[in-house]
């Protein structure tokens, strides 16, 4: 089965990126993808970081979700909606949220970013924090690739939380990683996920200059049990198309069966 992960260079319009966003789906379609991945921040990269408040939406419909739900549905396709706001109990901040629609655009399954990024190296500084809530549970979904574990971005530095979702095909990674994190660790983060729990891991990453003077790494790919890059888009709009094999997965388990060795369960702390 073929899956995609779509590339963008989100901007504060969310038109713009609305428009965007259904044509690379319709193109990852047209080249067989049955699951699509957007990235993380897709409906809004805004000039503040408190822009994203005046968009966040109670869960169950609005014009995101309505958008996200109605393109699973008319592509027929599985759709991993990167991220997108959602109204928070905590006053003046939103969840970042992923939503999993089914091919006939129902909702399956929502996680809320647990891990919220801080950095500060020079003139760059982030502390999510400020206007995110974070999650509280670890989640998974059934699908027609087996069981698919759901993250975003930060999350990827944290592995245990990758082994509390269990034993899964596939693991997505929708992302706005900063050029700087992203050159020093993105690569070697997401090949280490796919290696130590033997599964694909399809990333879909921001990935270029925004208008609000932020530049992000880029570099969406899919990657196979065996730590491969199957596929990669560096820069730019764009998509990466890649065939998910469970045979493959099947055959990395049997030849190394490191899942069956391990002697530690894993976190107790989700």
């Amino acid at each position: 089965m073929k899956i995609a992960a779509i590339q963008m260079i989100s901007t504060p319009n969310i038109a713009d990126n609305m428009a965007t966003a259904k044509r690379l789906m319709i193109s990852a379609v047209d080249a067989g993808a049955r699951l699509l991945l957007l990235p993380e921040y897709w409906p809004l990269m805004g000039m503040h970081e408190t822009d994203k408040l005046r968009v966040a939406e109670a869960p169950g419909h609005g014009q995101l979700q309505d958008f996200l739900a109605d393109m699973a549905k008319a592509l027929g396709v599985w759709v991993i909606g990167g991220t997108i706001p959602l109204q928070s109990p905590e006053e003046s901040k939103v969840l970042n949220t992923t939503l999993v629609f089914n091919p006939q655009g129902m909702l399956e399954a929502r996680y809320d970013k647990l891990h919220l990024f801080g950095f500060r190296k020079g003139d760059e500084s982030y502390e999510e924090a400020r206007t995110i809530s974070a999650g509280d549970k670890v989640v998974s979904v059934e699908t027609e690739v087996g069981r698919v574990g759901l993250s975003i971005c930060y999350d990827l530095r944290f592995p245990e939380m990758y082994r509390a979702m269990g034993d899964c095909s596939l693991i997505v990674v929708p992302a706005a990683f900063t050029y700087t994190t992203g050159q020093a660790h993105w690569e070697i983060l997401l090949r280490s996920r796919a290696i130590e729990n033997q599964c694909y891991v399809l990333a879909s990453a921001q990935g270029g200059k925004h208008e609000n003077g932020r530049r992000t790494w880029g570099h969406s790919m899919l990657i196979d049990p065996w730590g491969k890059i199957v596929s990669e888009f560096v820069e730019g709009e764009g998509i990466v198309v890649g065939e998910l094999d469970a045979s493959l997965i099947r055959s990395v388990r049997e030849s190394l069966p490191a899942l069956q060795h391990r002697r530690l369960k894993a976190a107790s702390m989700f």
